[in-house]
């Protein structure tokens, strides 16, 4: 997507999409040196999916914030919505300092922004409330308790793709296949899933020839959802080594994979490419090595698979102060929204979950429903 193109519909989605043009660019660079999943499949869209049928013109202001790895997927939404309507009729603003860092905006109504870019704003880099919080991890059970207790009712979670934290190395790296104990080991100080020693160099890791090959690792900054989802999944709720190198988005991270032949670091799975390569993953010694795909993410047997989530405060069965708000997700779970999905190369969630959400968009009884488990 060209800043010209954006420009049509507005200046303030040029600032939204900003961030994504420059880490599309990044990526770009050096011959193409880390595609968007030039590995990951585009599952076909299942067409007997609900389409969007637009509304009469609904005009309103939106806001969302939150996960740097729905970059992507947010600012393609927000632009496909915003150019179904018209602007400035309707207006869309994305931003993506990260999971973690939104997360603690969006449970005290609070995050900072210049004048004029937040959907209700006043003054410059005044207080204004997001309209929906994208998450790359869910939400735990103490930030819902806070929520509650905050609001009086419960936050209103919408899973809309699925997605795996890949394990990257460099391409020229030969390791065939890592356990998640052998993840543990390489990445924590604290081994909680239990091999009795760190694994510090690529030989001990299993590749042969590499013993004096140092291992260096990359990930993400504190302000990332992908990586409190690493440290609880992968990690055991661990600790990371003091030795990692901290990178503020997964571009970056990616990028210095790209440059360093002993790196190692996660990501998540849009990010495969010709310089970087995704290690196949055990959930145990005994168990079968996969990568992340359309089916072994659907079905859980990739360990390291995820839901992504739109949260937003709305009590179900309310009428929703803000059209805009509600169409945006009555969009975003739909045929059309689920191909965008997966050309942002993420995987579509089933059909049961999109079912379950617009109903849990107009009506109370998905509560119940919600609590089944998805086919």
């Amino acid at each position: 997507m060209s800043i010209s193109h954006s420009q049509s519909i507005g200046s303030l989605f040029v600032k939204a999409t900003a961030c994504s043009i420059f880490t599309a660019t990044l990526l770009s660079s050096g011959g193409a040196l880390a595609e968007r999943a030039s590995v990951a499949e585009n599952p076909t869209i299942d067409g007997s999916l609900t389409a969007y049928e637009p509304l009469n013109k609904p005009e309103g202001k939106l806001t969302i914030t939150g996960s740097d790895t729905m970059a992507m997927l947010t600012d393609q939404l927000a632009f496909e919505f915003t150019r179904m309507y018209g602007y400035p009729a309707v207006t869309v603003f994305v931003e993506h300092p990260g999971s973690n860092f939104a997360m603690r905006e969006f449970l005290v109504g609070f995050s900072k922004q210049r004048r004029g870019d937040k959907a209700r704003s006043e003054g410059h880099e005044s207080a204004a409330y997001a309209d929906i919080l994208a998450s790359s991890r869910a939400m735990t059970p103490e930030e819902r308790g806070h929520f509650k207790s905050r609001y009086g009712h419960d936050v209103m979670e919408i899973p809309i793709a699925l997605d795996g934290v890949g394990i990257y190395v460099h391409a020229a790296n030969p390791i065939p296949q890592l356990t998640l104990q052998q993840v543990d080991a390489i990445f924590s100080s604290s081994r909680k899933q239990g091999l009795p020693s760190d694994i510090k160099n690529w030989g001990e890791a299993g590749v042969e020839g590499w013993s004096s090959q140092e291992i260096h690792l990359y990930g993400r900054d504190s302000k990332s959802g992908t990586r409190e989802f690493f440290i609880q999944t992968a990690l055991g709720g661990g600790t990371l080594k003091s030795e990692l190198h901290e990178q503020p988005g997964s571009a970056m991270e990616i990028l210095s994979i790209a440059r360093d032949p002993q790196a190692i670091g996660y990501a998540g799975i849009g990010y495969q490419g010709s310089f970087v390569k995704v290690v196949p993953i055990a959930a145990e010694a005994e168990s079968q090595a996969v990568l992340p795909t359309a089916d072994t993410v659907t079905n859980n047997q990739y360990p390291l698979s995820r839901k992504l989530y739109l949260y937003v405060n709305h009590e179900p069965g309310k009428k929703f102060e803000n059209p805009v708000l509600r169409e945006f997700l009555r969009y975003v779970n739909s045929r059309q929204g689920q191909e965008i999905v997966s050309k942002a190369q993420f995987y579509p969630v089933t059909k049961t979950q999109l079912a379950q959400n617009l109903v849990l968009i107009q009506d109370k009884s998905a509560t119940a429903a919600l609590l089944e488990p998805t086919k």
